[in-house]
Parts: structure tokens; sequence; C-alpha cells
């Protein structure tokens, strides 16, 4: 992999971490279904004007939009909106890598590695210790919020898998349309539709550069990129670099929103991200 891929694959690894962060500022300026709505209409249009469908059924581009751009987002968003940091939802939310491993069991018959079992249990030992902690704080629901998110992620990745040979950046644009209309849908039901116009019309040009790098930057920069490497690397190569998503947005979170992670929090944390490590450390062994 050349030096230049690896800078590509570093600057997606930072705009993945510092999106958190962002969020965080998007859903303190904006209601956070709102937040997510304007997100994904700015990441589709114009650009679905300019991008074909990808050659896939039309449900399964349905169900992708529904599973990534508002599944993903709308737990993401609240659950951030009610009060868990940036830094531990980069890392909570990571997670989507097993439940990715156990969907794919049950919808495409496809057997996990002993080491992946493992690896998921150890991450999954992390999340109980953050429960345990979030639940003496009554912030438990966002934690599950979080959780609920990485599950969407999974079925989002379930959808891509089935979807073999589409092109990733139509699929993520499409998708991202599609999700735009129950986002808005539940921010005028439950947020209200005045509530929301009242927000947008109040939204300073700090509100809508913080949107602006979450469509634009995170969402299809990211994405593009990301597949640009995909298609000439192997996946073996390029995944593990995913695994610094949680560090980046710690980080961020620290740096940006001046956030502290209690002791329990940081050994919950780095639980999930051995359980990340250990597959991919383990790989090319037989268990």
């Amino acid at each position: 992999m050349p030096v230049r891929h690896i800078l590509l694959a570093l600057m997606v690894v930072a705009i993945w971490g510092v999106n958190f962060t962002v969020i965080k500022l998007s859903v303190t300026d904006l209601p956070p279904f709102l937040a997510a709505a304007l997100r994904f209409t700015f990441a589709a249009f114009p650009a679905v004007l300019f991008i074909r469908p990808p050659q896939v059924n039309w449900t399964r581009i349905v169900l992708f939009g529904l599973s990534s751009s508002f599944g993903i987002y709308a737990f993401l968003n609240l659950a951030i909106y009610f009060g868990i940091t940036a830094g531990l939802s980069s890392v909570v939310l990571q997670t989507q890598a097993f439940f990715t491993i156990l969907f794919a069991f049950f919808l495409l018959g496809e057997r996990p590695r002993s080491i992946q079992i493992v690896g998921a249990a150890i991450a999954f030992a992390g999340i109980g210790v953050i429960a345990v902690e979030r639940y003496g704080d009554a912030s438990f629901g966002p934690l599950f919020m979080v959780v609920a998110g990485a599950m969407c992620w999974a079925v989002a990745n379930i959808v891509t898998k089935r979807s073999q040979g589409a092109d990733a950046l139509a699929l993520t644009v499409w998708g991202a349309a599609i999700g735009t209309v129950p986002l808005f849908a539940i921010s005028f039901a439950v947020e209200g539709f005045e509530t929301d116009m009242a927000a947008i019309a109040n939204a300073g040009i700090s509100t809508w550069l913080v949107i602006g790098f979450l469509a634009y930057a995170a969402t299809l920069l990211g994405l593009g990129t990301w597949t640009y490497l995909m298609r000439r690397h192997p996946a073996s190569t390029v995944a593990p670099f995913t695994l610094l998503v949680p560090i980046t947005g710690l980080v961020s979170g620290a740096v940006f929103l001046g956030e502290t992670i209690s002791l329990p929090s940081a050994a919950g944390g780095a639980l999930v991200i051995a359980g990340l490590l250990v597959p991919v450390l383990w790989r090319g062994r037989t268990v």
C-alpha cells in the first residue's frame, strides 16, 4: 500500500472520528432528528440528480437507506443529544462489526471464526462494564441507543454485501435521499414542524458549516475515498484502519469538547477496542 494511500486512509479515519464531535455540535444547535435529516438532505442533493441509482433491486436500496441514513443516525443523534459523550459513542458504535458477523451467520450462512467469537465476547464484556456505570448514573438509555445504531449499521452492511457490484457512492447517495423521508417525518412528528422551521430560520453560519461537514466530508468524501481504497487493495489491508476511529473519536471529543472519561468507561472502552483488535491480530492463525 503506497504512502499516499496510507495517508488517505488516515484522513478518512480522522474525519470519521471527528464526525462524532461534530454530531454533538449539530444536536446542540438543532433538534437531533432535524440535524440528521439536514445532513442527509445535503449529502443526497444535488448529487442524486447526477448519479444514477445503483443497479440493484429497489427493495435493497430502500432497506439500505432505512438502516444506514435513517437507522444509524436517528439512534446516534438522539443518544448524543441525551448525553452520551462523542468519544464513548465512537467506541460503542464499533460493535457493529460483531453484529454484522451475527447477522451474516443467520442471514447469509457465514460461520464466524472462533477468534471472532472470542473478540465479540471481549467487546461485549466492555459494553457490560460501561452499562453498569451508566445504570448507576441514570444514563443507561443513550448507551443502548448507540448499540441499536450499531445494529442498524450491521443491517446496512448485510444489504451492501447482498448488493455486490453496486456502486458504493451511488448506493450511499440514493440511500441518503431515502433516509431523509423518515427522518423529516419523525422530526416533524416528535420535535414539531414549527420548532424545526424556527431552528432552521435561526441557524447561523457555524450551524450550516457543521451540517456541511457531516454531509460532504464525513458522508460523501469519507465514503468515496474509502471505496477508492477498498477497490485498489485487499479488504484485509484497508479495513483495520477503522480500528483507529474510536481513538480519533476519543481524542477529538477531549480536545474540542473537553470531554473526560471515567475509569469504568475507559476500562470498558479499552475492552471494546481489544475485542475489535483480537481477530485482526490473530488473522492468519487457526484456532
